[in-house]
């Protein structure tokens, strides 16, 4: 099979191989990709972390059809469109059997501890294989397993609830479409940092640009500011978002594309009762419910790539003119 493969780290190293096609186990899925979507732990990985094996295939999130079924595999047929919760878990740590497989603490990312899906076929434990409702296309399927399911399982996590105010740093990326989409169903007035006219269409109540943001937010709030900001940039505007987070506050993050080192006042932090909430991922819990409840969920997409074309992809996802989602289609 075709796969976009690396020796060596660097995305220049990204070139399109032939590769063994992955071996079906008892419990296993085969999926013929579709798309695969491009995202910061995709350059992180060809990049930067440590990954195993080598040659490695980066794409953390995938989309496709499966094309076989290991013999015990029950509830997913030949045929079904899915998507895969990136996960590697084992299921019997106490995060696993708190439902936050995402932190298993003997398991890992997909695409980082194994191969990912860049490739035109891509094998997971059933465990791990999701259907996708006959309503949704295949780019915002495509979106469910790391942009959406980050976003949902961050604004879970702060807990927002009607009639809160929350605030959206990087509103026009990948994770932070949803968020803004996410946050209005869950009733609140969002705030969208970004000129990004089409985010009205995707629930955002007010737009601004990074610039005099404290001033804006406090006019549009009438002074109340953020009950939940969300930072899905990194250290570039860690201090806007603490600015606009008012008394009682919580700001939740994740990721740091643009930085991860921070300095922080802690007597703002303990004297306005600020919660500053790290989050990664979600659960498989999460990941089913954005899926059953997601028929009116939209996903603005900027430029889709072949597989051959995939280095291309990569860089992109740094060009200050993106507006929307890069995706890979590959089958």
């Amino acid at each position: 099979m075709k796969a976009l493969s690396f020796e060596k780290s660097g995305v220049d190293n990204l070139k399109v191989a032939d590769v063994q096609k992955p071996d079906v186990g008892t419990h296993d899925v085969r999926i013929r990709v579709k798309m695969a979507g491009v995202n910061p732990i995709d350059y992180f990985v060809v990049n930067a972390l440590p990954v195993k094996p080598m040659p490695h295939i980066a794409g953390a999130e995938i989309y496709g059809e499966v094309e076989a079924v290991g013999e015990h595999v029950r509830n997913i047929k030949s045929g079904d469109r899915v998507v895969v919760y990136n996960r590697v878990f084992d299921g019997t740590c106490d995060m696993c059997l708190s439902s936050r497989e995402m932190l298993c603490r003997n398991g890992g990312i997909m695409s980082v501890v194994t191969n990912g899906g860049y490739a035109e076929y891509f094998v997971a434990p059933d465990k791990n294989v999701f259907k996708v409702p006959d309503y949704m296309s295949d780019e915002l399927a495509v979106s469910m397993p790391v942009s959406a399911l980050t976003a949902y399982h961050a604004l879970k996590s702060a807990g927002v609830r009607a009639n809160e105010n929350v605030v959206v740093f990087g509103a026009s990326g990948n994770t932070g479409q949803f968020a803004v989409q996410f946050a209005k169903r869950m009733g609140a007035t969002v705030v969208a940092v970004s000129r990004k006219g089409w985010l009205k269409d995707f629930g955002a109540d007010y737009l601004m640009g990074y610039e005099n943001v404290k001033e804006e937010v406090s006019r549009v709030t009438k002074g109340k500011m953020g009950d939940v900001v969300v930072n899905s940039i990194g250290s570039s505007v860690w201090d806007s978002s603490l600015q606009v987070l008012g008394v009682a506050g919580r700001i939740v993050f994740f990721g740091g594309i643009t930085g991860s080192n921070v300095s922080l006042d802690l007597s703002r932090v303990y004297s306005n009762y600020t919660r500053i909430i790290g989050t990664t991922g979600g659960s498989r819990l999460d990941l089913m419910e954005i899926l059953n409840s997601c028929d009116k969920c939209k996903v603005k997409v900027w430029r889709t790539y072949p597989l051959e074309q995939g280095q291309e992809a990569l860089k992109m996802l740094f060009d200050p003119s993106r507006d929307g989602r890069i995706l890979i289609k590959v089958n």
